[in-house]
């Protein structure tokens, strides 16, 4: 009788420095105000007074972190004239938050019924 999960290969272990890229990685992403500009970048690009007016963020807050998302290649800027739009550089942000967001929902809902009240059965 075969498991209704296939089991598949173990992955290969991963080095010091690949555990180290990919801790940096998830640090550059443990911030909320980065994971709101991120959510305000989602649909397209934006300029930094745009994103000020959407997070209620300070300009230097902002610029700050948007110089440390650029720094880690998550997003990219352009200049048009006297304006800097900030961009999505790398789409596959989307994909992991999507399959976070995925499992929180899951998560967050078998928690919730556990403090919906029980259902009594109907007297007829």
């Amino acid at each position: 009788m075969s498991s209704p999960r296939q089991k598949k290969p173990a992955p290969k272990p991963l080095s010091a420095g690949a555990l180290e890229l990919i801790a940096a990685r998830f640090r550059m992403l443990a911030e909320p105000m980065r994971l709101r500009l991120l959510n305000e970048l989602r649909p397209g690009e934006r300029t930094v007074t745009q994103l000020i007016a959407a997070t209620g963020a300070g300009q230097a807050n902002v610029s700050k972190h948007l110089g440390l998302l650029a720094d880690a290649g998550m997003v990219a800027r352009r200049k048009d004239g006297l304006n800097v739009f900030y961009f999505i550089a790398d789409e596959s942000l989307f994909a992991l938050c999507d399959l976070v967001c995925s499992r929180l929902q899951t998560e967050l809902a078998t928690k919730a019924a556990a403090f919906s009240p029980a259902t009594k059965p109907t007297r007829s």
